[in-house]
């Protein structure tokens, strides 16, 4: 398969069988000159919606054909688009379908209690989950068959694909047949996983029979649990908008864990305001830019998400929108083909142990995101069957069990010259007795005795006031060992607040040293017995960044990038391999949140004068900004780049040719 599109559109068509003359001002012309003009290379179009609907002119469910549908949409669109070069994946919908929900119960998933998961009878809405154990199966295998056997097909975007516990007659049967209970929550989950799986692998291998170099791809997988079911992908798209369940901080986790898998990867965002299905809305330019460069940045292609309106007219407006960022991603497109992130650090994310809800990220991992972001620090997402080879330090944030299997690779990884940072529970068994390993540099006492206690800065303390600095979660005590460093002590209040005893609003104030250290260095390790990345997520205090800071300071002297601008601004850094050069993205954005339910873009801030350092020990030819192939001035000092940006105007790209064979 070649390298993905760059510049991708989600074509929404969800339409309702109470709405009439469904696609009856389509015009195949218009609809694909209006992508081309938009600088639109590949859209996946719809065959069947949430709905049940399908649109084109189907020979084996003609009882599923929109009951309103004026044309055969789905083969016009698709001659339309590759007449002009644009790749045409198709959309099926697979875990929601309000038609096969309502012609046959007996495949809706059930819950513990018999109840349909999903849209309750009375609510507006077509999210009742069907079951992947039923027969209903059979009839997504014979769709794809007939898809791929009507179509030139590009590839298939399957939808509403993930693992959902099931109690129907199927589930509980097939469970019972496996000698697995039915009635235990943990082997449910287990088993829908199973499912899922064999449900993903069958699709696949129909798709593969009939075009091998189609692209597939099964949406609601997201997180540690896409590695099991890889295979059957050919890349990754990551749905994350600003609205919803996602969040600005949603797509930063998830592409860097998803990146780190080795697999291509696409960031799906959507021009809506809010997010799907809000018609007529139109994102802010700020945002919709930052949005797409962001993917870039990080290592994906781009997608948009739209919804075409019912009659099947495009918005022009909407595509005027998208044409003056896809005209920008365009121009960047050379230095984003082939790249490899450039990442010192692997942070290994507590979703693999506690999974977060669906659509959203584990707090933890997306507190340490933004605070790496923040420090500039250049950093993927790993689980614990990651491979550790390419890191130079490993962060173990506040809750990652440590088997012996993990234990033995990470004694393996200190062993080659690694590093590793661990905070509060992060270190210790599956029993939560112990520390798996006795390179920390601590032993377990219990529970810190004070809550807040206090941290003294100490040893890493650079930029902060030698005084107590408040640590709002409650820690671990614990006893360094024998040639372990304090680098930062703990100070305690006069006590605990209670109804009997209380100072002021809020805590008692510090009143001496406690008898339990804050922070431990043991070699080449760093314990912080606070939730550091827990205490950021909810109240981002300045001095928690610092210190992870002024401890990877320590441990990683050289870091890929160092940089001066404000902390809103984002660095990241990709090499390609293929022209011998690294590529720097700066990103300058501001989210804020002007409504309740989610956080907007609307203005563009501009930086001037951003020092930069890059390490390049191999030596640099060259230095410009690009695609406006502006020259740099730069020096070279003890294997680093040093250069100073002029200008960000809310994204820059740095071209930095190394030294040896020309690009």
């Amino acid at each position: 398969m070649s390298e993905l599109p760059f510049r991708q559109i989600h074509l929404d068509f969800h339409t309702s069988e109470h709405i009439p003359r469904v696609g009856a001002d389509f015009d195949p012309d218009e609809f694909a000159d209006t992508l081309a003009a938009a600088h639109v290379n590949a859209i996946n179009l719809f065959a069947r919606c949430h709905h049940g609907w399908v649109y084109y002119n189907t020979r084996r469910f003609p009882e599923r054909r929109h009951p309103h549908l004026a044309c055969n949409l789905l083969e016009q669109q698709i001659e339309a688009c590759h007449a002009r070069g644009i790749v045409t994946p198709i959309y099926v919908t697979c875990g929601w379908d309000d038609y096969t929900a309502r012609e046959h119960p007996e495949w809706l998933v059930l819950d513990e209690n018999g109840c349909q998961v999903g849209t309750k009878p009375f609510e507006a809405g077509f999210y009742r989950r069907l079951c992947f154990n039923t027969p209903y199966v059979d009839f997504l295998e014979a769709h794809t068959v007939e898809l791929c056997e009507m179509f030139e097909v590009d590839g298939f975007w399957f939808d509403i694909c993930s693992a959902t516990p099931c109690c129907c007659r199927y589930c509980r049967e097939g469970m019972l047949a496996e000698g697995l209970d039915p009635s235990d929550a943990g082997q449910r989950e287990r088993y829908a996983e199973e499912v899922l799986l064999r449900f993903q692998e069958r699709l696949s291998r129909v798709v593969r029979s009939h075009h091998p170099d189609a692209t597939i791809y099964y949406n609601g997988n997201s997180g540690t649990v896409i590695r099991r079911t890889l295979h059957t992908f050919t890349h990754l798209d990551l749905e994350s908008l600003p609205g919803g369940v996602w969040g600005y901080l949603h797509f930063p986790v998830t592409q860097r864990y998803a990146r780190a898998l080795g697999a291509e990867t696409v960031g799906m965002t959507g021009k809506f305001h809010t997010w799907w299905g809000d018609f007529h809305s139109f994102k802010n330019r700020a945002a919709l830019e930052y949005e797409c460069l962001r993917s870039l940045a990080l290592g994906a292609k781009c997608s948009i998400g739209d919804q075409l309106h019912p009659t099947g007219r495009i918005c022009q407006a909407t595509y005027e929108l998208i044409g003056e960022i896809y005209k920008k991603v365009e121009a960047a497109e050379a230095w984003c083909q082939g790249v490899q992130p450039v990442a010192d650090i692997g942070v290994l994310t507590p979703e693999e142990f506690a999974p977060a809800a669906a659509g959203r990220v584990d707090p933890i991992v997306a507190a340490a995101t933004r605070m790496l972001q923040e420090l500039r620090h250049q950093f993927d997402i790993l689980d614990s069957q990651s491979d550790f080879s390419g890191y130079r330090v490993l962060i173990l944030p506040d809750a990652i069990p440590v088997d012996e299997k993990l234990a033995e690779r990470l004694t393996g990884f200190l062993a080659r010259g690694g590093a590793l940072i661990a905070s509060h529970r992060a270190g210790l068994t599956p029993e939560g007795n112990r520390f798996a390993l006795e390179e920390f540099g601590v032993r377990l006492v219990g529970e810190a005795p004070y809550s807040p206690d206090f941290l003294l800065p100490g040893a890493l303390g650079a930029g902060l006031p030698d005084t107590p600095h408040v640590m709002y979660l409650r820690g671990l005590a614990v006893e360094p060992a024998a040639g372990a460093q304090v680098l930062c002590p703990v100070e305690k209040p006069y006590f605990n607040r209670t109804w009997r005893h209380f100072c002021s609003h809020q805590h008692t104030p510090a009143e001496g040293p406690a008898d339990y250290p804050g922070v431990v260095r043991a070699g080449s390790c760093i314990y912080f017995a606070h939730p550091i990345f827990a205490t950021y997520d909810q109240y981002a205090p300045l001095w928690c960044r610092s210190l992870l800071g002024a401890a990877l300071d320590l441990l990683l002297p050289e870091p890929a990038v160092r940089a001066g601008g404000p902390s809103t601004a984002c660095f990241t850094l990709n090499s390609q391999p293929d022209h011998r050069r690294l590529v720097l993205h700066v990103l300058h954005y501001i989210p804020e949140r002007r409504a309740a339910q989610l956080d907007i873009i609307e203005d563009v801030i501009p930086l001037f004068d951003v020092p930069v350092s890059v390490r390049a020990p191999q030596g640099a030819r060259a230095v410009e900004l690009v695609p406006q192939g502006e020259p740099l001035p730069f020096t070279q000092r003890d294997g680093r780049l040093e250069f100073t940006l002029p200008r960000v105007e809310g994204h820059q790209m740095v071209c930095i040719a190394l030294s040896g064979e020309r690009a």
